[in-house]
């Protein structure tokens, strides 16, 4: 099969790493990629968010499987155009991933199909937002509405902080059209756990969970970023949880797809807190996540390529996929400054000797450029260092061996991933 990836970051590159172990796989395209996949394929230089390019090349070169990486051509309706030209892709339909690119969506969807979430309220004009927040119970949550790469989430402790965060979204627009409207809801205490599972139409597959580390700095402080590192399973959902969030959420999340007529067949990847009163969602991601699909590649031993194509055709329920049953641990390093303003173009040495300081090492480019052999750091989150190991604290003492082997100019990493202590034993 020829397969074409769109994306470029550390879950691309990942997805491209397992997609090339498939017998079935003959060549593999990325487009725009990265250095780690230029490494596994052909990069094309089409941006992800470019749906008439990436579908006059997939045309001509009659490309068998498309795989949608990121959130945004989702939102864009890539799907829709595919599926119009009667090409096979994967990943739902712009109905469907709505569910992420409008947080006030998913929010009435949930509430109408009893799937356990924050209280929250939506507001379109800054005016009634500011009221809301002078007389609120704080710490709250105040989220952009729309796509912000993960950045337009403010925990606010006190009015002050809840005003600049809508005055920063509605008024000074720093997230555009995605902060035009805004969320706000109650803050949940609690673990956050991800998420990953298959959607058929009919079949939701789960995935092992895995915890993303989103604050910046150690300790879970700092700002938001996209992720800083991952962990695979989580800690903190025991068989008797995830047997729990089969009932309340994929279940019910598949019976509000067939109500409300939403075209979905690819990957539902929900944010959940684990809250002393039970597992709620956060929010919904419509595709794989980032970091989380580097350990969860890393641990799949089956064929990701059969996974995708049974979601494609209703054939989930006959998939039993093998995963190895030892933790994984991603730690992502990025340039300095991030989630702010970043300088590119660093050059980054120990790539060789990281990846030989042992064999269940593996790392994955996300914000990375090749020239003549040379490797420059490209962007925020620049890799994703991953180990397997026996234990939790074997994978990550692998995983920061190497890291500490790694460096560039500016390089910022948490030392403290997977570190923290969980109680898996949260009743609820």
């Amino acid at each position: 099969m020829n397969i074409f990836l769109i994306g470029s970051g550390g879950r691309e590159h990942a997805l491209a790493w397992k997609l090339k172990q498939s017998p079935r796989l003959t060549r593999l395209f990325t487009a725009p990629g990265n250095s780690g996949t230029a490494a596994l394929g052909e990069n094309i230089p089409i941006a992800a968010s470019d749906c008439v390019g990436l579908l006059a090349f997939a045309k001509e070169k009659k490309i068998d499987l498309t795989i949608v990486g990121p959130d945004d051509p989702l939102a864009l309706g890539i799907v829709d155009l595919f599926k119009e030209a009667g090409l096979r892709v994967f990943g739902p339909t712009a109905s469907g991933a709505r569910l992420e690119s409008s947080k006030s969506f998913a929010k009435d969807f949930m509430q109408r199909h009893g799937i356990p979430t924050a209280d929250s309220k939506t507001f379109t004009d800054a005016i009634s937002a500011y009221e809301y927040v002078r007389g609120a119970s704080y710490p709250l949550v105040v989220k952009a509405d729309g796509l912000a790469l993960g950045k337009g989430v403010v925990i606010a402790h006190n009015v002050e902080e809840a005003r600049e965060a809508v005055r920063q979204s509605m008024e000074e627009k720093i997230f555009g059209a995605a902060g035009a409207t805004m969320v706000i809801e109650e803050f949940l205490t609690g673990v956050e756990c991800s998420l990953h599972a298959l959607i058929d139409g009919k079949k939701a597959l789960l995935f092992p969970d895995a915890r993303d580390h989103k604050r910046a700095l150690e300790g879970d402080q700092g700002l938001n970023t996209g992720g800083m590192g991952t962990i695979s399973p989580s800690g903190v959902c025991p068989q008797s949880m995830l047997e729990e969030l089969q009932r309340t959420l994929l279940n019910r999340f598949l019976r509000g797809l067939e109500a409300d007529a939403l075209g979905f067949q690819g990957m539902i990847f929900p944010g959940v807190m684990i809250t002393p009163q039970g597992p709620k969602v956060l929010e919904f991601n419509c595709r794989f996540g980032d970091p989380e699909t580097q350990v969860l590649m890393r641990r799949l031993q089956s064929d990701l390529l059969d996974l995708i194509e049974a979601t494609l055709d209703g054939t989930l329920a006959t998939q039993q996929p093998l995963w190895d049953p030892r933790p994984a641990v991603c730690i992502v390093l990025a340039s300095g400054g991030y989630p702010g303003p970043i300088e590119k173009g660093k050059m980054i040495h120990g790539m060789e000797e990281a990846l030989a300081s042992d064999p269940e090492v593996m790392i994955f480019h996300a914000g990375t450029r090749d020239e003549n052999g040379i490797l420059y750091t490209a962007g925020g989150r620049v890799l994703g260092v991953t180990a397997l190991g026996e234990t939790l604290e074997e994978a990550r003492k692998k995983a920061y061996a190497a890291t500490d082997l790694i460096n560039f100019e500016g390089k910022q990493y948490r030392r403290d991933i997977g570190g923290v202590a969980f109680n898996p034993d949260i009743s609820y």
